[in-house]
């Protein structure tokens, strides 16, 4: 297939080198060159704009920062205007679900296929083509990049028929990431209140009771005090957790935790955190405990 690759950062990158090594054409495009010169490279050409890379390809797949970096490379550059009929836009990137709604209406209208296909891992579990894939939209539509996906992840869980649930469902799970270090750093500092050793303790939750992947990374970095650099920026997880709230008011659900959470992330950037791994986090609970 003929792919339009919009956004080279640290997932994009490596997905869009796998679907070159698949044997796929790709034309890619990225805000800032240095990512674009690596993929061309690899062999793929590149784009100086999103609107040149869409035009004539089978599939557009976006990977990019947030609302306003899809907004901007997929409608504001006209990038959806020239994709011809036909082709399939795969959204990748964790957006909001409003966006997501409004982003298949407008693709409908120009008679262009929309998928919302957000991702599980990290960049390590990116380069080697491992990625869960959470995958909504027309069925025929994903059965077209199925086979895209199938380089990309080990596996796509099909989540249903409008674009947006998967949406939902990324940030449902974003949400439980967040608790989770929100847990541990809030965990970590009662032991360290009582003399005890941090490290040791989160070595045995994530051993026995917590023993999964989320627990053991990122209580792994928060026993080492481990955040650069960052395999996904505190910043972002503001930016997921912000979304959560906005998709849980939408649907009339009220998500109480969200709102601790969202304030220890603003606590974290207010001492200049943002930067760093979403394990550190974990720093909000430490100082409130005087332990930092």
């Amino acid at each position: 297939m003929k792919i339009a690759f919009l956004g080279l950062g640290t997932m994009g990158l490596p997905m869009a080198a796998n679907l070159l090594k698949a044997g796929h054409a790709v034309c890619g495009w990225n805000r800032s060159p240095a990512p674009a010169a690596r993929l061309s490279a690899l062999g793929a050409q590149v784009a100086a704009t999103p609107n040149e890379a869409a035009a004539d390809v089978d599939v557009l797949i976006s990977m990019l920062a947030d609302d306003a970096a899809t907004r901007a490379a997929v409608l504001d550059s006209q990038a959806l205007h020239v994709l011809k009929p036909g082709a399939i836009h795969v959204n990748m990137a964790t957006v909001s679900v409003a966006l997501a709604a409004e982003l298949t209406l407008l693709h409908e209208a120009r008679g262009v296929g929309y998928v919302a296909a957000p991702v599980l891992g990290r960049v390590n579990v990116a380069e080697a083509g491992q990625l869960n894939i959470l995958a909504a939209g027309d069925p025929k539509a994903l059965a077209v990049v199925q086979p895209l996906l199938d380089v990309l992840g080990q596996k796509t869980w099909h989540l249903g028929e409008r674009p947006e649930q998967a949406n939902a469902a990324k940030l449902a799970v974003n949400f439980m990431i967040a608790s989770a270090i929100g847990t541990m750093g809030e965990a970590a500092a009662l032991v360290q209140g009582h003399g005890m050793d941090k490290a040791g303790f989160l070595e045995l939750v994530t051993s026995t009771v917590f023993a999964a992947p989320v627990y053991k990374g990122y209580g792994q970095a928060i026993a080492d005090e481990c955040f650069e650099p960052a395999g996904f920026k505190l910043a972002l997880g503001l930016k997921d957790v912000r979304l959560a709230l906005e998709a849980a008011e939408q649907a009339h659900v009220p998500l109480s935790l969200v709102s601790a959470l969202r304030d220890a992330h603003i606590e974290s950037l207010a001492h200049g955190e943002g930067h760093l791994d979403w394990a550190a986090l974990s720093r909000a609970s430490a100082r409130r405990a005087g332990q930092a």
